[in-house]
């Protein structure tokens, strides 16, 4: 079962034009109801390169630094989700929160 804020390493390919490819940790920020209920989860790739872009959070993964790019949100079908590897630290989420609710809310 999938849940928000787990992240998996996750088949991005084939992609078009400037969209993240290959396959990268990718955090799933649809809500628990719709993960268990869909076929498909919305998810935020990660990436080790560090750019202090607005829409960027950074994090620690298996003692990893990178950035989650929340510029790159998609919808992907579960079947990409290939193994769950860590899930956000609860400053991690606040911080996806808030970014998330800048962007697309107010």
């Amino acid at each position: 079962m999938v849940n928000q804020y787990e992240i998996y390493w996750v088949s991005l390919d084939p992609t078009i034009g400037t969209e993240v490819k290959k396959t990268r940790p990718c955090v799933v920020i649809t809500p628990d109801e719709m993960n268990h209920n869909l076929g498909t989860v919305m998810i935020a790739p990660l990436t080790s390169t560090t750019k202090l872009y607005p829409s960027r959070i950074l994090c620690n993964v298996q003692g990893k630094k990178g950035t989650i790019m929340l510029d790159q949100i998609r919808t992907v079908d579960k079947k990409r989700l290939i193994k769950k590897i860590a899930q956000l630290s609860a400053k991690e989420i606040k911080e996806v929160k808030e970014k998330i609710k800048e962007m697309l809310v107010d």
